[in-house]
């Protein structure tokens, strides 16, 4: 929805009524040389923005025509050098807000995540909106061009996958967005092939699924949680790239997303979860279960890193202390990737190394090829 205000393009400007004269006469006094205090330039900025508050919004620029005309020239001088300095003042915060937000960590250690601060939040909303907007024009294409599109969000407890995956899909049409987050498989389910439930949810043409976790659950929380034999697990890791691979050849688009959080982000977001009575449903007994098993995951992160991140199918890790920036370079890194049509370079903006890179890059087995030229 277009929230911007057209009334003073579209009304003609009335006349100031009496009872604004008589305000317009009495705050001008209070701004000619003898009663204006530079040193408190907030004051006037301050004053006129109640003013035009009050008075007819049509006949904002009336009033602001009759505030000036009743001082002498040096009194119109100091009222907008007062105004100029009190943009420039704000002008400053926001320059010295967005430089501490990409402020680094000095000897940054391997785990650490990179920034010291977070990200601006207004600079955020402003971004994000550009990027929903992107993201619809990308949905229009995969409807057009009856693309199927699937991204995977994986990561560890308390890593941030379901807000990335809601501004992903806040403003899409939902007839062909939808999100898949199963439950644990019921006694059927169980007994078919693993793949299976996760199939009955894959992309028609023109559909894009977001998969809150996915078959990867086998690589990592079932192993280490013994949700999963060895066999079981052994089985599934042989396995998955030759899925994959099929998904592809039935041009199926596929990203594969790991949300990665450090140890103590983490544990700061169980506190809160168990605080706020809102969230309080996000804190399931695996994820205290998993407060102790940090190292285990570790390691079966990693093999899944090396088994499953190939060339046509790689995994994204994305650094998500800061949810913030995470989300807003998730959304980079997927548009991107893709030719749809009306594509605005300039309002997606550069896709953050020090937070987003290859699995590979961590496990070392990234080769010069993927260097040169793949995901």
């Amino acid at each position: 929805m277009n929230h911007s205000v057209t009334h003073k393009d579209a009304a003609e400007p009335q006349k100031i009524d009496g009872q604004n004269a008589v305000i317009v006469e009495k705050k001008s006094e209070e701004l000619e040389d003898s009663k204006f205090d530079l040193g408190g330039y907030e004051n006037p900025y301050q004053y006129l923005k109640q003013f035009l508050r009050t008075t007819d919004e049509t006949a904002a620029d009336k009033v602001a025509d009759a505030v000036m005309g009743s001082l002498t020239g040096q009194g119109q001088e100091k009222l907008l050098k007062s105004l100029i300095e009190h943009a420039c003042c704000s002008f400053d915060k926001k320059i010295s807000a967005t430089a501490d937000m990409n402020a680094l960590r000095k000897d940054l250690k391997p785990g650490e995540y990179p920034y010291v601060n977070g990200y601006n939040r207004d600079l955020y909303n402003k971004q994000l909106r550009s990027l929903q907007i992107e993201l619809l024009k990308l949905q229009s294409w995969i409807q057009k061009k009856s693309k199927k599109l699937v991204i995977i969000f994986e990561g560890r407890d308390a890593a941030g996958k379901g807000g990335t995956i809601q501004r992903f899909t806040e403003h899409l049409n939902p007839r062909g967005a939808r999100i898949a987050a199963l439950p644990k498989p019921t006694a059927t389910e169980e007994g078919q092939w693993y793949f299976q439930r996760y199939v009955a949810h894959l992309p028609s043409a023109g559909e894009m699924v977001f998969f809150d976790r996915s078959w990867y659950n086998r690589a990592v929380v079932e192993p280490v949680m013994g949700f999963c034999t060895k066999e079981q697990y052994e089985t599934f890791m042989k396995e998955v790239p030759s899925f994959e691979c099929n998904l592809l050849s039935e041009d199926i688009i596929l990203f594969k997303f790991w949300l990665n959080v450090t140890r103590g982000e983490q544990k700061r977001r169980f506190r809160q979860r168990r605080k706020d009575p809102l969230k309080q449903w996000k804190l399931s007994p695996v994820d205290l279960a998993s407060l102790n098993k940090w190292d285990d995951y570790t390691k079966h992160i990693n093999q899944m890193f090396f088994a499953t991140d190939t060339v046509d199918a790689p995994w994204i890790v994305v650094e998500s202390d800061d949810k913030m920036r995470a989300r807003l370079n998730a959304i980079r890194f997927v548009l991107s990737s893709l030719p749809y049509t009306d594509k605005n370079e300039k309002k997606i903006g550069e896709v953050d190394p020090r937070i987003v890179f290859r699995a590979a890059a961590v496990t070392g087995t990234l080769t010069k090829k993927d260097k040169d030229g793949k995901k």
